[in-house]
């Protein structure tokens, strides 16, 4: 048993109130709810019963403002939850919008994925790997698109071509150019690739 240390309203929107229990933030619900199940400071209640409030009072509008943090662009079941959280909602309502979001197929981690790193130019896979581990993308779903992804040393010559832009073509810079693509995420081999067509020597790198 937990114990409603306070309930405070929600400077944003004083029509909803902050609930904290055993001294902590827990969740966040509408005033009437509060009044109308008799929650208050010092009163005992077990946290699942708090869950199941929230669920069946506000699952409609958390899934409601899940829907237009999406409509501008992608988001990976991770992003949502977060968004979620800083909301104020519970595990319980977390799990009911990310049941609903990818019934209706609004949420996908492999089709962000895929998304993500064909919109993405000048990055190695390992770039484009640690993108998506930030994220929060599913490590299944990341690991399968880039399986599907082949590193094109074309691209990575293009990027290098423009960081030697200016730069004496000498063994240091060429060396620092080869860094760079390792930086930017491409592998060893397609780096080693691109320093050769711009003309350096394996010696260089």
């Amino acid at each position: 048993m937990a114990e409603i240390t306070s309930i405070e309203p929600q400077k944003k929107d004083p029509k909803r109130c902050n609930v904290y229990v055993d001294g902590r933030f827990y969740c966040g619900i509408k005033l009437e709810v509060a009044i109308k199940y008799h929650l208050k400071a010092g009163m005992q209640i077990e946290k699942s019963q708090l869950d199941e409030i929230q669920l069946e009072t506000e699952k409609s509008q958390a899934l409601d403002k899940a829907l237009t943090h999406i409509s501008a662009t992608m988001k990976t079941k991770k992003q949502i939850c977060d968004f979620l959280v800083k909301k104020g909602y519970t595990e319980a309502v977390q799990s009911y919008v990310l049941e609903r979001l990818e019934y209706y197929k609004f949420v996908d981690d492999y089709a962000y994925c895929r998304a993500y790193v064909n919109s993405v130019t000048g990055k190695g896979k390992r770039a484009l790997e640690a993108d998506l581990i930030k994220r929060g993308a599913e490590r299944r779903a990341i690991e399968e698109v880039l399986e599907e992804v082949e590193e094109d040393d074309c691209e990575a010559l293009t990027v290098v071509q423009k960081y030697m832009r200016g730069k004496e073509f000498s063994k240091e810079n060429l060396y620092k150019g080869f860094k760079y693509l390792l930086s930017k995420g491409f592998g060893y081999d397609t780096a080693k690739s691109a320093l050769d067509k711009l003309g350096g020597d394996d010696e260089d790198y």
